[in-house]
């Protein structure tokens, strides 16, 4: 049977997040970097536990003013010390709510140039395993990120996107660019039954890209997010995926 983590970013304070989680099996929730705050973990951890869905960390640049969207000229030992403040940050929170953090997805810029970055990549890699070394990293296939977490013994999942296109190198199509998001629903689910049965993707420029993933993310802060949600949760189960959320 095929089966897959299905992720969402979320806590950022620009979506319906109570909406949207019902529909997935895991949450990155964002933890004072690019958003969020105590009473917005919270409320997220408190949805998380209700609906029964695994709670991670979406930790960023310290860069609320473009959403941790740009790359900031930070060294890999600062980039760990601020990885590091934001898990436990969220960690505080979700001791006193009784749920137990599953694992990290870096989040925007720091997360596509970590996975580019070797140095930066170990530098999140070790922050994950100084806060807990059973969290999980999650990152792309193939990426530095993978390779970091896999060399200190954490655990990974390999992420693939619903509803972002890829260029024919296999990164993330610039937001800022035609196409790069894909809004509609039935798109959605036709660029994820291709991920999880055939492990490959078509890019922008009609490229095939061989992809294997673990988990998909949908994005909270695109329109549609919650239909989109749904719709393709149900499509995944009408086609029998199955969809998990781990356990520590």
């Amino acid at each position: 049977m095929v089966s897959v983590i299905l992720n969402c970013d979320c806590g950022e304070g620009v979506a319906d997040d109570a909406a949207i989680l019902p529909h997935v099996t895991a949450a990155n929730i964002a933890c004072g970097g690019h958003a969020g705050d105590e009473q917005t973990m919270r409320a997220t951890l408190r949805l998380c536990r209700q609906f029964g869905i695994c709670a991670g960390a979406h930790p960023s640049y310290p860069d609320r003013e473009h959403f941790g969207r740009r790359v900031m000229p930070l060294s890999p030992h600062e980039v760990s010390a601020c990885v590091r403040d934001q898990i436990r940050q969220l960690q505080k929170v979700a001791d006193e709510e009784r749920v137990a953090l599953t694992h990290v997805k870096p989040h925007g810029a720091l997360y596509t140039f970590a996975a580019r970055h070797l140095e930066h990549a170990e530098a999140i890699a070790h922050a994950v395993r100084a806060c807990d070394p059973q969290l999980v990293l999650v990152g792309p296939p193939g990426s530095a990120l993978i390779a970091a977490g896999e060399s200190l013994g954490l655990r990974v999942w390999r992420e693939a996107f619903a509803d972002r296109a890829y260029e024919r190198d296999g990164s993330l199509r610039a937001r800022d660019l035609p196409g790069a998001l894909i809004e509609d629903p039935a798109a959605c689910l036709a660029q994820v039954e291709t991920l999880l049965f055939q492990q490959r993707v078509r890019a922008y420029d009609g490229t095939w890209l061989s992809l294997a993933a673990d988990t998909i993310c949908i994005h909270s802060d695109t329109p549609g997010a919650a239909a989109r949600a749904a719709f393709l949760r149900a499509g995944l189960t009408r086609l029998g995926v199955q969809l998990l959320c781990p356990t520590r």
